[in-house]
């Protein structure tokens, strides 16, 4: 019996962590913040800097008024096109909050000070924001 509860644990624990990190939950490297938080933050900042990390596709369809586009797979060898927001906070959003703490973590780790979007674009519109 012993033996059964382990091989359970274990895996579950695994996909748990893996999880709490995917989400940004444990061992991040930068803040999360709710819509209210990056709205306040977007109407009375100047030192803000809003950044899309979905596909071309997905921000040609709908965006947050403002953002920038660069998709996280190409973020990495874009970070030059960041250089002038060096010193800005930088909110990074995705759809629904998974690959924006990617970037995150990306952005963080080369010295940007990253602010992630939780639940994205569709948390955003949920607790109604406009998007263009």
């Amino acid at each position: 019996m012993p033996a059964d509860i382990i091989t359970w644990i274990i895996p579950s624990s695994i996909v748990f962590l893996f999880i709490a990190y995917s989400k940004g939950w444990i061992l991040a490297n930068f803040k999360s913040i709710v819509p209210l938080e990056a709205s306040e933050l977007l109407k009375n900042s100047k030192e803000v800097f809003l950044l899309d990390v979905r596909t071309d596709n997905e921000f040609s369809q709908e965006r947050i008024k403002g953002a920038t586009l660069i998709p996280l797979h190409v973020l990495s060898e874009s970070l030059s096109k960041l250089d002038k927001v060096k010193n800005k906070t930088i909110v990074v959003y995705c759809r629904i909050g998974n690959r924006s703490v990617g970037a995150s973590r990306i952005l963080a780790k080369n010295g940007f000070n990253p602010l992630n979007l939780k639940g994205g674009i569709s948390l955003w519109k949920q607790q109604g924001y406009s998007v263009v």
